[in-house]
């Protein structure tokens, strides 16, 4: 099997922490953790050296012929926002698009994406303070300002910053399996899930505070024991709180409701029971909290469309091929 190949688009006047950010999921050896060996390239519209706004020279080894045979192209961001892309970088995104590459836009990425007019129709993130500019350039896109990211299938785009990072770690959890998408999130630091749907303002306490650290009790006695019921009378009391106020800290912290929190840790449980062990459907679906086969089947239908047995032949089978991949002399 052929190494994956990650294609990142680089231009002067781009941000290191930008550009960084897919070079940190997708740029190191990650084998270790049972992803593949990536092919990684730093791309440019001409090959040679790209100068960021910090003053630093990356080289980019390939021009845009860097796109062809990739299985992920990633524009980190963009510049110039009111002007159109270089005519032959918007024929490189359609080309790799229309040869079944994933086309990923983080931060104002986005742009250059919907410029390419890969967006035409579709949902879209970008940074929620370039949102409306986004829309009105293209007033054809459904851009929504309140999520990390959005995943079309074969056109994902996030928000800016750190939602860049999440949108990496979820390519990798769609595409690798949840357990990987773990190990990975430990070894970088970043918080292994959090969802598409989530809101990018997140208000996070200032200081600790005894009510803080039972707050946070509390949600990880819940993710220990997922199986269990969890009303959220119940969590709000041993967090020490009143329902409301549970109610308001919660999503201000998170960033989404309790409930949708409490199915995507189940859901993300049961990925990784599915990937790593031979429970049945029903053992599953009792350990994560669903009570059935058949409501563990409605969840993973509505969140990752596709069923139970279908994932786990699909990532019981990839992790039998990471794991003999590397093990092999």
């Amino acid at each position: 099997m052929t190494d994956p190949i990650i294609a990142v688009l680089a231009f002067d006047g781009i941000s290191p922490f930008h550009l960084s950010v897919p070079c940190l999921v997708f740029g190191e050896d990650r084998t270790s953790l049972g992803l593949p060996r990536f092919e990684f390239r730093i791309c440019a519209v001409k090959a040679g050296p790209i100068h960021t706004e910090a003053g630093l020279t990356v080289a980019a080894p390939h021009g845009l012929e860097g796109f062809d045979a990739a299985d992920i192209v990633i524009v980190p961001s963009w510049h110039h926002l009111g002007e159109a892309p270089a005519p032959v970088l918007m024929e490189a995104l359609r080309r790799a698009h229309e040869h079944g590459a994933l086309i990923v836009g983080l931060c104002l990425g986005t742009f250059a994406i919907a410029a390419a007019g890969l967006l035409s129709g579709r949902r879209a993130a970008t940074h929620w303070a370039y949102s409306e500019r986004l829309q009105k350039l293209h007033p054809d896109i459904a851009v929504d300002a309140t999520v990390l990211y959005v995943d079309n299938g074969d056109v994902v785009t996030s928000a800016g910053v750190a939602a860049g990072l999440d949108c990496c770690l979820h390519i990798v959890r769609a595409r690798y399996g949840a357990e990987a998408a773990l190990r990975l999130a430990r070894q970088i630091v970043l918080s292994p899930h959090r969802q598409g749907g989530q809101a990018q303002f997140i208000e996070h306490p200032v200081a600790k505070s005894a009510d803080a650290d039972r707050f946070t009790q509390a949600l990880d006695a819940v993710r220990a024991t997922l199986g269990e019921t969890h009303s959220l009378d119940r969590v709000a009391e041993a967090a020490g709180l009143t329902r409301r106020t549970f109610t308001r800290r919660f999503q201000k912290s998170i960033g989404t409701s309790f409930g949708e929190w409490l199915t995507s840790q189940r859901i993300e449980l049961a990925q990784r029971l599915l990937e790593a062990t031979e429970k049945s459907m029903d053992m599953v679906a009792f350990e994560v909290g669903f009570g059935s086969a058949t409501s563990l089947r409605q969840h993973f239908s509505a969140r990752l469309k596709t069923s139970p047995a279908q994932y786990r032949r699909e990532f019981s089978r990839r992790a039998d091929q990471d794991k003999h991949t590397v093990l092999s002399p």
